[in-house]
């Protein structure tokens, strides 16, 4: 049996030779594979990442899949979104990518999509019960080698639009778009500069993490050297966008998405934009002056993607910095086509991406504060607070957590689907409110006996991009 600690929300993920070995990988080949050919599908096409482990564990994946009867196409190296590509083009029924994504070294796993659609939540537990109770498919699949990077960088490429020359410093972190970074910037006409563009599975210029600030140092440090329009940074498998102004100042995913939600709205009036729960406000208010239809959701990739579909919104996003666009692409998340649409967008306007910084509403705010809560322990504590809240208060969120909006602010408590960990944001129109309201949550979580994190007793603010 998998080790349980492994089989999360949207993934399957563990440390190798701790939680995770290539015998699991060939279980899980086994396990997909037979939920696959149930669902009245075949083929299956599996890529891999840069880290050190992951040849291997793809290989036993293969041959799990195999043995259920479902046929294989095996892509290579490569990002996540080159899986999502070629799943949506070559005819595969599902796909499997082997990554670890953003986690440390030592972490790996599989990312799954089956029949067009995220495969999450009760699917991830359909297929460890699967795997327990040894209910396999049993076959003889065929495997074709269909190395796919060079497809998805010209799709990459076709998507180009600009009407001017621009600065890009790219950095991919060592991660697994570096090959396919490289090759894009040949059919991108301006000046490009590529930081860790080598595949290397111990990372080691920095964490392959794009929201974290001190990951971006590097990039923000050549933004600044050869006086670039922009600079981009990717995580790991290159689902997550990171991105930095002319001044070397960080973009939010929220704020990311209030960018390119100018263009998307431009071309498609009145359309729905999905943000998650922690997005500032300042996004779902751009997005209503724009003339779109801001909707907020939960947090969650897989869950955002299932979202897209059921509302036919055409551009999504996270704070974790996963874009989505389906309006010409396929509405899975893409880091690379994403630097290519706001490349477009900034090359055909006359001012800089700071200047549009700018022009959105300062606020101030905190961080994403995540602190220590059992699993068994981190669901109830949501529930108190809400049960507390909505006897005091109309004006709540409760699609994920509790995001409560106050006079001048408003702070959210979630739970993370994926650690035993509780998750706080604040933000409010000055910094006077923001204690206040921050006075407020720590009020909530002393009520529930949760332990107050040094991030909210020591709180730090701010009005400005870093």
């Amino acid at each position: 049996m998998l080790d349980p600690s492994i089989l999360r929300e949207y993934d399957i993920r563990g440390v190798l030779g701790k939680t995770l070995s290539s015998r699991d990988a060939y279980l899980v080949g086994l396990g997909f594979g037979t939920l696959v050919l149930r669902s009245g599908g075949r083929v299956v096409a599996t890529a891999y990442d840069g880290r050190l482990s992951s040849p291997e564990l793809e290989h036993s994946l293969v041959q799990g899949l195999l043995e259920t009867g479902a046929d294989v196409y095996r892509l290579g190296l490569g990002p996540t979104p080159m899986l999502y590509h070629a799943v949506y083009t070559s005819g595969s029924d599902a796909g499997v990518m082997v990554t670890g994504s953003h986690n440390p070294p030592e972490y790996n796993g599989f990312k799954f999509t089956l029949s067009g659609q995220a495969f999450f939540g009760e699917s991830i537990t359909s297929l460890g019960q699967v795997i327990a109770d040894r209910s396999f498919c049993d076959g003889k699949g065929e495997v074709a080698e269909r190395p796919h990077v060079e497809e998805y960088v010209n799709a990459l490429a076709n998507v180009y639009k600009g009407r001017k020359d621009l600065s890009v410093v790219w950095d991919a972190g060592n991660g697994a778009a570096g090959d396919a970074i490289s090759t894009l910037i040949r059919s991108v006409p301006g000046r490009h500069y590529v930081l860790n563009e080598s595949i290397d599975g111990t990372f080691p210029a920095h964490h392959p993490d794009p929201t974290v600030v001190e990951n971006l140092n590097q990039l923000r440090e050549k933004v600044l050297q050869e006086e670039a329009d922009l600079g981009v940074a990717f995580d790991g498998d290159g689902d997550r966008i990171g991105v930095v102004d002319n001044k070397a100042r960080v973009l939010w995913g929220d704020q990311i998405l209030a960018v390119l939600a100018r263009d998307v709205l431009s071309e498609h009036p009145g359309c729905t934009v999905i943000a998650d729960v922690k997005s500032s406000q300042m996004l779902f208010d751009e997005v209503s002056r724009l003339g779109g239809c801001p909707m907020m959701w939960q947090t969650g990739h897989s869950r955002i993607k299932s979202k897209m579909l059921e509302t036919g919104a055409l551009l999504a996003g996270e704070m974790s910095g996963h874009i989505f666009f389906a309006d010409h692409n396929y509405g899975y998340d893409d880091a690379l086509y994403a630097a290519v649409r706001l490349i477009n967008f900034l090359s055909a306007r006359s001012g800089t991406l700071s200047d549009l910084l700018d022009s959105l509403p300062a606020l101030y705010n905190t961080p994403e504060i995540r602190f220590p809560c059992p699993d068994e322990r981190k669901f109830d504590v949501i529930n108190e607070v809400r049960e507390r809240v909505e006897k005091i208060s109309s004006d709540l969120v409760t699609i994920d957590g509790v995001r409560v909006t106050e006079r001048g602010g408003w702070w959210l408590l979630r739970a993370s689907n994926t650690q035993p960990v509780l998750v706080a944001r604040i933000e409010a129109e000055d910094s006077s409110t923001l204690r206040i309201l921050c006075a407020n949550l720590v009020d909530q979580l002393m009520a529930s006996g949760v332990e107050v994190p040094e991030g909210l007793s020591g709180l730090s603010v701010s009005n400005t991009p870093c």
